[in-house]
């Protein structure tokens, strides 16, 4: 029994509940406005952006037709949708080199398309498999992108010290001539 069909009991009964609601009478009760009591949330009803077995079947079709240079446009479509999407996941939207981990992850899936990799006869999740093969592609674009860093890093370390050795730049810079 929800609140207020509790109160409305008590209402019915003209009995003071002071052991519930202190010192208030049922009237002033009634008074309050209704507590709104929200659903509880529950999974929703996810739409795909691609389907599982929408991809699978793609992918026999595929697998069957012989000729790997040759794909159909909706298995690409899949494919990039899956990168795509990925993107925006929280631990990789901010990269500024997003597209290139798009692109990279777009040649790793039609790669591993185009080598059969993916095994159809069991019961794997091709979304999932391809979705892992975009996850490691990305990861794999950051660590190189933190390398490339590093090692500009080092680069401009390295030359700005051979350039403070050799007096090119001084060692303390003014704005203002008559400090030194």
């Amino acid at each position: 029994m929800d609140l207020y069909s509790h109160i409305i009991t008590m209402r019915k009964k003209r009995i003071s509940k002071e052991d519930e609601y202190g010192s208030m009478e049922v009237d002033e009760i009634l008074d309050a406005p209704p507590k709104i009591i929200k659903p509880k949330r529950g999974k929703k009803d996810v739409e795909y952006y691609v389907k599982p077995a929408e991809l699978s079947a793609k992918i026999v079709e595929y697998y069957k037709s012989g000729n790997p240079d040759v794909m159909d446009e909706s298995l690409a479509t899949m494919v990039s949708k899956i990168a795509n999407r990925l993107s925006f996941a929280p631990n990789f939207i901010n990269y500024t080199y997003r597209e290139d981990m798009i692109g990279d992850a777009i040649v790793k899936m039609f790669s591993a398309l185009r080598n059969k990799k993916f095994k159809i006869e069991g019961d794997y999740n091709p979304f999932s498999y391809f979705t892992k093969i975009a996850f490691n592609a990305f990861c794999n674009r950051i660590k190189k992108e933190k390398r490339n860093r590093e090692a500009l890093a080092a680069y401009q370390e390295d030359v700005y010290g051979t350039l403070m050795d050799h007096g090119h730049i001084p060692h303390k810079t003014t704005t203002n001539p008559e400090e030194d």
